[in-house]
């Protein structure tokens, strides 16, 4: 996630940060080794280490994007490495459990069975790994400038799940959340945040219903799926 606002990461996350941590539960986090591909500003980082994790470590594509989660973070459980989502660069069986938030869709084309077996390889057996995407629906595609013009992917559980059982592991659960606020936020964001390079300022009864559509599970915006490592396939 580009952080060209200069966001500094917080613990008090709403809309889709905020549902991205409440997916993943405490158990899954507390006295645990986790890895956050793609890991932005930091923002999980910091949450994980509230909730106890015994180590967090986040990596992104290059050192530039790591600068804001290194500059606020200095946990000593929390390490931020340069690192490819389909080349991590970890042992194998490393981690206890791995999160990636909004970053599949960015991979190279077509290396989504090579991401999933890299997981594989730096999971434990039986650890869980917790992803989220944009969901393939027609409205959130067409309504996206990104679909139209960079063929920014869209997925949906079942391309997922099969892609999933593939590399040794299976599903667990999936949400789909977000609906028409999430989308013109999503809108709002393109237009403030790439174009005009500025935050965007919302109403809070605005930001109050897109809170409520990220706590609900009938959506057509974001998919977020949990799967469990069964078998090593390296």
């Amino acid at each position: 996630m580009k952080n060209i606002l200069n966001e500094r990461p917080k613990v008090d996350l709403k809309e889709r940060l905020g549902a991205s941590v409440r997916y993943v539960s405490s158990s899954r986090i507390k006295n645990k080794k986790v890895l956050d591909i793609g890991c932005g500003y930091g923002w999980f980082e910091l949450d994980a280490l509230r909730r106890g994790a015994k180590e967090i470590i986040g990596t992104e594509i290059t050192g530039k994007d790591l600068l804001t989660a290194k500059k606020y973070i200095k946990d000593k459980r929390a390490k931020f490495i340069v690192g490819s989502a389909i080349d991590l660069p970890f042992k194998k069986s490393r981690f206890d459990s791995v999160v990636c938030w909004e970053v599949i869709e960015h991979i190279p084309r077509y290396t989504e069975n090579l991401f999933f077996s890299e997981v594989n390889r730096v999971l434990q057996n039986g650890g869980y790994f917790y992803l989220s995407t944009p969901y393939d629906s027609i409205i959130s595609k067409f309504l996206d400038p990104a679909w139209w013009l960079k063929g920014h992917r869209h997925y949906n559980q079942e391309n997922l799940k099969a892609i999933a059982q593939k590399n040794g592991f299976r599903t667990v659960d999936f949400k789909v959340k977000g609906r028409i606020f999430t989308l013109i936020s999503l809108l709002s964001m393109y237009m403030f945040k790439w174009i005009l390079r500025k935050n965007v300022e919302m109403p809070r009864t605005f930001l109050a219903n897109v809170n409520e559509e990220y706590e609900k599970d009938n959506g057509y915006m974001d998919l977020f799926m949990k799967f469990q490592k069964i078998k090593d396939i390296i």
